[in-house]
Formats: structure tokens, sequence, C-alpha cells
């Protein structure tokens, strides 16, 4: 093993099992590394958190807590990436599981959020959702009417800035509505979470995601 810092292929065996490298002085365990690196793998082949705690043999809240980790660092590297850059398209998406759209009043459940196009990616920024006001509209006594004029603002009002209807936007949309089924159900707190990761892994291949991890992850090892 080269050192994860700098790259030096002399390293020194330590009594405590750590490892040091000859050239940049610091210290690292090299199965604390390996298990990351299996962890960022399985993350970035799409494997839940049940899946891979069964194919590593680990506690499926150990690699919860690890997974957790991954996604707060990919929302730290994805706004970094979209500072200062020239948007050429953005549009809005709202967004409803398959199981909820059957009831209308499930609209109120809705994540709405808007995706940019910059360069080559995909950046999204999640709205204030509407379920605060559900039940101030279902208490109202006039369901049906509310529903009809919220549907007319909803068409009227969308945010929308796209050169043509088959972009990269909605490229990713599609994207978007394959990779969140897998999670069977979201909770609204984390949606956010769920939504940076999907965005992540449209921007990036395979590789590139687990260099970024990897290279974001070392001050945890």
């Amino acid at each position: 093993m080269n050192c994860i810092y700098c790259n030096n292929k002399k390293l020194y065996e330590l009594k405590s099992g750590q490892l040091k490298c000859s050239e940049c002085k610091k210290k690292f365990s090299a199965k604390k590394v390996q298990r990351y690196f299996e962890l960022i793998e399985c993350f970035s082949q799409n494997l839940t958190a049940n899946q891979t705690a069964n194919e590593l043999g680990l506690n499926y809240l150990t690699v919860k807590t690890k997974f957790e980790l991954f996604r707060g660092v990919i929302i730290n590297y994805l706004e970094e990436e979209y500072q200062d850059k020239d948007v050429l398209e953005y549009d809005e998406y709202i967004y409803l599981s398959q199981s909820k759209k059957k009831i209308k009043e499930n609209i109120f459940d809705a994540q709405n959020f808007l995706t940019f196009h910059y360069k080559d990616k995909i950046y999204n920024m999640l709205m204030p959702n509407l379920k605060r006001y559900k039940n101030e509209f279902l208490d109202s006594g006039a369901g049906e009417a509310h529903f009809k004029e919220f549907s007319k603002f909803m068409m009227l009002n969308k945010i929308s800035k796209t050169q043509k209807r088959e972009n990269l936007i909605t490229k990713f949309w599609i994207f978007f509505e394959e990779e969140i089924l897998k999670y069977k159900g979201v909770r609204d707190e984390n949606f956010f979470y769920y939504l940076k990761e999907v965005e992540f892994k449209f921007n990036y291949s395979h590789e590139e995601q687990v260099q970024i991890l990897k290279s974001a992850l070392y001050k945890y090892f």
C-alpha cells in the first residue's frame, strides 16, 4: 500500500498496527482505509446500506452511518463545484412517489426542486414544500375548489428557462425517478440528501465518484 496522503511507497509499520509514511510522516490504519474503500465501492455501485452490510458482513447501522457521512461529503463537494458557474438553463420539477399519486390530497406531500444545467453537469436546489398548508386546505370545507386553483397556479407559475423539451435536465429527471425507487420511500427530512446523491451519481462516472469520495474522506482515516 502507498501512502494515502502523498502516494509515497515507503511506509513503516508501528507497534499500534498503523502505518507511517517516511515522506509526509502521517499515520493511518491500513485496515480502516481498506474498509472505507470497500464501503465507497459499494456506495458507488448503488448498493443500499442493507445490501452493503450483507455484502461486507458488517452491522447495518455501521454502514448506514458511513453512507450518511458520504452524503454529507457529496453535498459539500457539489456546492463547491457549482459556485460561480454560468447556468445554461433551468427548470422546475415536482416529485411525488408513485404510491401517493392516486390520492389528490397527497399533492401537499410533493417535493419541489429546481434543476440547473451548467457546463455538462446538473445542480439541484430544493424548494420549500407545501405540507404546512395541507390541514388548512382540508379543513376549509372547499377542498375541490382549492385543488383546482392550486393546479392552475402550478401550471401558470412554473419556473422554466429551457431551449428544448429533451435536454440534460429532463435526462436527469428520468434518472432521478429510476434511482429514487430503490430506497422504497424517503422521509421528507432526508429527501435533500438523496436528491444530491442522485445528482452526484448522474454527474460523475463510477470511477470519478470513487476518487472524489476517497480524496474527501482522507481526514477520517
